[in-house]
């Protein structure tokens, strides 16, 4: 009888945000009617040209293997070499590169948590032993950056996993944070996801701590620039880390209309940026109603943030039945709470509508 690995019979997939199709449809409800909360998305969409760029892609030929003229667009715009980028469907896909590459079985990966549930879903995959450091209800699911180096030097990690800002926590390291980090063990590679960085407050910017040549930086354009359905990210490193990751990557790995779109995307600053103040705004607005109501928010300095609500199950349940969705974090171990990701200011004011009258 033919079996898979025993990592792979062991692994249990991990839940994410987004509308569950088969769930919506259960409830009467179309999909595509939902308003998503539970996703931390660009709520405005892509820019005009992004979307006239992906839509003008040449869908009947392969599309560029290496994404030359893709990498040398974001190349230019971070001020960095296209030997230093990799292009991949999607963060997710280089989180699982990035695992193939380099965890042998046994290896130990250190991964602080609550965090993104892919990082110990790749290391599994590969047989890594996972080391956790924990942050509890006390401190508000913060993370020490002591506690993180006294593991690291404890356990010497293949792969240390740091989502920055950390989903679904908001918490956001400080440069100085990240380089000690860098600097605790030279052979534990940092996986530094950027996934959020657009819309965090105070940002500093990462790329220049490339010095360390163990840093990889993740960075996903599906957030910002909402191209969710297209899946395209990029990793920023050194040229050999980069040219790992090609060497286990897939050919035509990225579609011709994500790479059309990202080219488009990169050009389009401008509109992130106004994006940003909006999102911001919705944020407050958040966060201002719900403590007024008398729920527990937790600091961030994402635009998403947690909310205390007792049973997270049941209170999504009962805001789904009404079409809207928030995230509940029983899977990041947080049973009590819910993660919402703000959306355009009207929409943020019928989620708290739907609070107010639960049930109805």
């Amino acid at each position: 009888m033919l079996h898979p690995r025993p990592e792979i019979r062991a692994l249990h997939p991990c839940p994410h945000g987004g509308p569950n199709f088969a769930e919506a449809l259960s409830l009467g409800i179309p999909p595509e009617s939902i308003l998503d909360f539970s996703v931390s998305a660009n709520p405005f969409g892509p820019a005009p040209a992004v979307r006239s760029a992906a839509a003008v892609a040449p869908i009947d030929r392969y599309p560029d293997s290496a994404c030359i003229e893709l990498r040398g667009t974001i190349a230019r715009a971070l001020g960095l070499a296209p030997e230093n980028l990799f292009i991949g469907s999607g963060s997710m896909e280089i989180i699982r590169l990035l695992a193939l590459a380099y965890i042998s079985p046994g290896d130990r990966v250190l991964i602080p948590e609550p965090t993104f549930g892919e990082y110990e879903v790749a290391a599994k995959i590969m047989g890594a032993r996972i080391i956790r450091c924990r942050a509890g209800e006390g401190t508000g699911f913060r993370f020490e950056v002591n506690d993180l180096l006294a593991r690291i030097q404890e356990h010497h990690p293949r792969i240390v996993f740091l989502s920055n800002p950390n989903n679904p926590t908001g918490q956001y390291w400080r440069r100085d944070e990240v380089e000690s980090i860098l600097r605790a063990d030279a052979d534990a590679l940092l996986a530094l996801d950027e996934a959020y960085i657009a819309f965090t407050e105070d940002r500093w910017n990462a790329i220049d701590l490339l010095s360390y040549r163990n840093l990889l930086i993740i960075r996903s354009l599906t957030k910002d620039h909402a191209l969710a359905g297209l899946r395209i990210g990029y990793a920023v490193g050194s040229p050999e880390l980069i040219e790992t990751l090609r060497k286990v990557s897939p050919p035509w790995n990225v579609n011709a209309p994500a790479q059309y779109a990202a080219a488009a995307a990169i050009q389009e600053q401008a509109y992130v940026e106004r994006c940003r103040e909006q999102v911001l705004a919705a944020r407050d607005y958040l966060v201002k109603a719900l403590l007024q109501r008398g729920f527990r928010v937790l600091p961030t300095e994402a635009h998403f943030f947690l909310v205390k609500v007792g049973n997270a199950a049941v209170f999504r349940e009962d805001l789904l039945r009404r079409g809207i969705a928030v995230r509940d974090c029983t899977s990041f171990g947080l049973p009590e709470y819910i993660r919402i990701a703000p959306r355009t200011m009207p929409e943020c004011r019928k989620l708290i509508e739907a609070i107010d009258s639960p049930g109805k």
